[in-house]
């Protein structure tokens, strides 16, 4: 039985089987040690990064005492469920994603890290609606929900996503939800390159 740790780029976090590119998690543990079922609460802090899946041969029990991990298809959607580059496993990402986010906002007082999660946090957990006009305008990388379905933004067309990969399409009508947290979206903007499943290219 597949436990309930891989997560959709609308951050549910789901009990499938696909394999992730990325693992990550929300801040600690979310998570029962002795059934391995989710606990109610979504996160444990404001802390949600995203992790390589293998690092200094470090060998983890999932759901065992630590922290939940959580498994994502890969970068985009990781973001777009509102999780960035980790400073210890991924830390070139981190810096490139720093670097860009000062240029952005400015450096904070205090820890750059609380200043990001801060502010992502307050968006990941705040509904983004988007109109159909304003779709070209996002950069590669972002990622939006309509019908029931999440699509990622490449090379000027979007992507349907699902667990096993992406794949083009039409997008279908209705209302339009953006994934991706503002903040990050403007880290796309200026320049951060996220890395893609291999379906995508």
């Amino acid at each position: 039985m597949a436990l309930q740790n891989r997560v959709t780029p609308d951050m549910q976090v789901v009990a499938e089987n696909w394999r992730g590119d990325f693992m990550g998690n929300r801040g600690g543990r979310i998570h029962d040690p002795e059934t391995k079922t989710l606990l109610k609460r979504k996160w444990a802090s404001k802390r949600w990064i995203i992790c390589v899946t293998s690092f200094k041969d470090r060998k983890r029990t999932l759901m065992g005492d630590g922290y939940t991990e959580l498994f994502f298809l890969d970068e985009v959607s990781a973001m777009a469920a509102g999780h960035r580059p980790c400073f210890e496993c991924r830390r070139r990402a981190a810096n490139e994603f720093s670097k860009l986010w000062i240029e952005e906002f400015g450096r904070p007082e205090k820890s750059l890290a609380d200043a990001m999660d801060k502010q992502l946090h307050l968006e990941r957990t705040s509904e983004t609606p988007i109109s159909r006009d304003k779709l070209a305008l996002l950069p590669e990388g972002a990622m939006i929900k309509t019908g029931g379905k999440c699509y990622a933004r490449k090379n000027d067309v979007y992507l349907l996503w699902s667990g096993a990969g992406y794949h083009e399409t039409e997008l279908p009508e209705g209302d339009i939800q953006l994934l991706t947290p503002a903040s990050s979206v403007a880290m796309l903007k200026n320049g951060y390159s996220p890395q893609w499943h291999k379906s995508a290219d």
